[in-house]
């Protein structure tokens, strides 16, 4: 029975695929697969679905499908076709020949057969020659890097390049194996900067992702050599390095997810060694005077992101303890430092404060009390050392460093204002007539009362020394200072009742049925006010906007750091999100000031408060003109909020709005499409370009569409070995008009940029020639004329391809639209159509009539 209704379902199948339903037919083979133990009927089956994959683009299972029939038949020349063509598709050139060499073998007189193995044959000898000619291209970049009578224009090229290269594995590998790293080594030996950040650049790609590569490059460029090019004053260059440092340390510590197999693995035993060494001369960096301040920050930043537990389940800290043994003095020195003061470090603004973090990162990062009991006699031992009534300057570095721990591990700072010494020195301070000294003691004791729960000690001693220096201090910005404890709270009171107003706190979702069983149990339910209902929101922004708000919020945003704290820079990114809520209001907030006031707040502060500030930036960036919402440079620093919201953590909204600003600025100039290219923008773009969800897909089909005129998003386009051209084909066969309008205008541009775009089109997709019919017979026009200009764009690219076409259904279509009257809506329409067949009519494919 179960035989007989196996071979019923292969017939089903076969019926299936006469009619070109090869979904239905591929689920008929696999359910007779599931009810047959014959290995004939199984190797026609598994024979039949390979075929079905084929048609369906299905290759992986085509090819699978395909070796099942030939284990159980070796000489089934139809799946080793099969099996051929799914590889071909893959990739897999050399056993794609081998399946069609067998085939052609069994069957000498098989045209079929003989074609394919020449097509195949061509096709490997141009991938070596291809694989060759990129070790060319790899040295005549090298060459052209190293001649210094080389133009400007090619150096630069050069450097691009490879840099590029440098980032596809498979160039990373060439530029390796090609001599590579002691050519960059020469590079970095110029030291002419722009040559010495293409090679920091190139390495730094081609340690991404693998241990094997990153090892070598480390000891061949040396960790001191890396740090010293960090500690450069140029900005770009230490990040730069600081980007080349991060993707060593993660290859090392298998950040990189990889697995490593075979020769990699036997070629890297350990990293620790090297992972240790890396992490000393970090330290080393932050008590240097040759190091710039760019340059402490780079290595602060490293460690803070490399040394804590990523994961506080991992039961290993050691290098944490390693930190804290080694370089905690260190780190307490750079906390410790007075900018006024000779002696000081190169800092910049946010050194001291990278210093603190770092600090309350390994505090929380260690797991028992013995371990805080060394840490905090070690930060003891450092600030009682420095006490030294011969030297005030000593003293000043002493109350910066408690003052910098404060910042950090509060509680630890606690303690540490309770050592013997520490308040006398305030209240000497204090009484100092230098203004440093008085200074470093406000900022000290403004520090000590952030969490006014905790900070008993300082309220009971502190605030009549602030009396003191206020009522005796002639700088002014040592008074307002003096003022922060008592005044610091207005500003988050004005917050808080504004978020009140607007009703922008996080409201918990309400659960009917909970409400329910609650009402059962006679339990308290919290009924909604009759004024937290929309209207009356709406009244009240309305209100607030009148009366000026917007102006009120900029205020705030300015007022100093210490006053404005994050949990207030987070109550008024929420302000301002309930503000933009209605797209006529926008306007008006651009207008008072609103768009710069937003761009701090999403870029400093709470996590929650920059999603809020971001998501504000998004709804303005959307609809308004960048350039007066923005006005200057101040437009490039909307870029990097919007692009945190293309993150999967986001809600559907705010990817969404996101999505839309950043098609609005893209829209704009190419600076600012290299802007969000640079930011990293691109992947995430494309994902959403994957999405289920329409409006989703949508938005970003017409941010790539954007994009695309930037040339380094056209160079991914070209690259092989990625599907990003045969996405935007695919979305130009969508029903969604939106998406296909999107997409079509996307590929009209790449297509008319390179040639060899318009080859690649033809062979990515077997549907290409049906996609791009149907958009020249499109219903709406804007969606034909850019079908009909992608066929324009194919038809110039070559005489073969536009050989092509024209034996096509395209010629019929385009003589059809070409030859209507052209009205004012359809006048760009039926030009395109007309400049078509003049494009024919030149490589003498077709003759005009009369």
């Amino acid at each position: 029975m179960a035989e007989a209704e196996a071979l019923q379902l292969k017939e089903e199948g076969n019926r299936h695929f006469q009619l070109q339903d090869y979904k239905a037919a591929t689920k008929s083979y696999s359910q007779a697969l599931k009810l047959t133990k014959d290995k004939t009927l199984l190797a026609t089956l598994y024979r039949n679905r390979a075929a079905c994959g084929l048609k369906t683009e299905s290759y992986v299972q085509a090819a699978s499908d395909a070796s099942r029939a030939i284990d159980i038949n070796s000489s089934d020349i139809k799946a080793l076709y099969r099996r051929c063509q799914a590889l071909e598709h893959l990739g897999k050139l050399d056993q794609a020949f081998k399946d069609v060499q067998r085939c052609a073998t069994l069957e000498p007189r098989n045209q079929n057969f003989q074609e394919t193995l020449r097509r195949l044959n061509t096709s490997i000898q141009e991938k070596l020659r291809v694989q060759f000619s990129t070790d060319s291209r790899v040295q005549k970049m090298f060459e052209i890097l190293l001649d210094e009578n080389s133009e400007a224009d090619k150096r630069e090229k050069a450097a691009n390049n490879l840099i590029v290269l440098g980032r596809e594995e498979a160039g990373a590998e060439k530029i390796f194996q090609s001599n590579g790293v002691a050519l960059l080594l020469q590079l970095l030996d110029t030291k002419k900067p722009e040559l010495v950040l293409a090679a920091v650049r190139t390495l730094s790609g081609m340690c991404s992702g693998h241990r094997a590569r990153a090892t070598v490059i480390l000891h061949a460029v040396r960790i001191d050599r890396i740090c010293s090019l960090m500690a450069v004053e140029n900005e770009e260059m230490s990040l730069a390095v600081c980007n080349l440092l991060q993707a060593i340390i993660d290859s090392l510590s298998g950040e990189d997810k990889r697995e490593h197999r075979g020769k990699e693995e036997a070629l890297v035993l350990d990293t620790k060694k090297d992972l240790k060494q890396i992490t000393s001369h970090l330290l080393d960096m932050l008590v240097s005077k040759k190091v710039s301040g760019q340059g402490r920050d780079q290595a602060l930043n490293l460690l803070n992101k490399n040394v804590p537990r990523k994961d506080l389940a991992i039961h290993d800290n050691s290098r944490t303890i390693y930190v804290v043994d080694n370089g905690l003095r260190k780190i307490l020195k750079v906390v410790g430092q007075v900018p006024d003061l000779p002696s000081c470090l190169p800092l910049t603004d946010n050194t001291r404060m990278l210093a603190s973090i770092l600090i309350n990162k390994l505090y929380d990062d260690l797991r028992c009390d013995p371990e805080r009991d060394h840490f905090r006699k070690i930060c003891e031992e450092y600030i009682t050392g420095k006490f030294d009534p011969q030297d005030m300057d000593k003293n000043l570095n002493a109350i910066q460093t408690v003052s910098g721990i404060l910042q950090g591990p509060f509680d630890l700072g606690n303690q540490l204002l309770g050592l013997k010494g520490v308040m006398e020195m305030m209240v000497a301070l204090c009484g100092s007539e230098r203004e440093t000294d008085q200074l470093v003691a406000v900022e000290a004791l403004i520090h000590a009362s952030t969490k006014l729960s905790r900070a008993t000690f300082i309220i009971t001693n502190g605030v009549s020394l602030l009396k003191q220096i206020y009522k005796t201090t002639k700088n002014e910005k040592i008074k307002i200072r003096t003022l922060v404890t008592s005044d610091k709270t207005i500003l988050y009171s004005v917050a808080t009742t504004l978020v009140n107003c607007t009703n922008s706190y996080d409201v918990k979702e309400v659960i009917p049925e909970l409400v329910q069983l609650a009402k059962f149990s006679k339990q308290h339910v919290p009924e909604e006010h009759p004024k937290d209902k929309k209207d009356f929101i709406d009244m009240r922004v309305k209100r607030l906007l009148k009366a000026g708000v917007i102006s009120a919020l900029a205020c705030m945003v300015k007022a100093d750091s210490a006053i404005l704290t994050d949990q207030t820079k987070e109550l008024l990114a929420r302000v301002f999100l309930a503000l933009c809520d209605n797209p006529k209001d926008r306007g008006t907030i651009v207008a008072q000031g609103g768009g710069k006031a937003l761009i701090p707040l999403a870029l400093e502060g709470t996590d929650v408060g920059k999603v809020k500030a971001a998501h504000a930036l998004a709804k303005i960036a959307a609809v308004s003109n960048p350039d007066i919402a923005f006005p200057g440079e101040r437009v490039y620093e909307v870029v990097r909020p919007l692009v945190s919201l293309l993150d999967t953590q986001r809600d559907g909204l705010q990817n969404y709005e996101a999505l839309l600003g950043l098609t609005n600025l893209s829209g704009r100039s190419d600076k600012l499409r290299q802007k969000i290219f640079k930011e990293r923008a691109l992947p995430d773009i494309e994902n959403y370009m994957f999405e289920n969800h329409d409006q989703l897909r949508q938005a970003a089909t017409e941010c790539m569409c954007n994009m695309v005129l930037n040339k380094e998003v056209q160079e991914r386009f070209l690259a092989d070995g990625n599907d990003r051209l045969k996405l935007v084909v695919l979305l130009c066969g969508e029903d969604d008009d939106k998406v296909q309008n999107a997409a079509a205008g996307a590929l009209a541009m790449l297509t008319a940029a390179h040639k060899k775009l318009c080859l690649k089109m033809t062979q990515v997709t077997t549907q290409w020639l049906e996609i791009l019919q149907r958009l020249c017979l499109h219903n709406q026009l804007s969606v034909q004329h850019r079908g009909l200009v992608i066929a324009y764009n194919l038809l110039a690219a070559n005489a073969e391809l536009a050989k092509k076409l024209v034996e096509s259904e395209l010629l019929e279509i385009l003589t059809v639209v070409g030859k209507q009257e052209p009205d004012e809506k359809k006048a760009e329409v039926v030009q395109a159509a007309r400049e078509c067949l003049i494009k024919c009519m030149d490589y003498g494919f077709i003759k005009p009539v009369s």
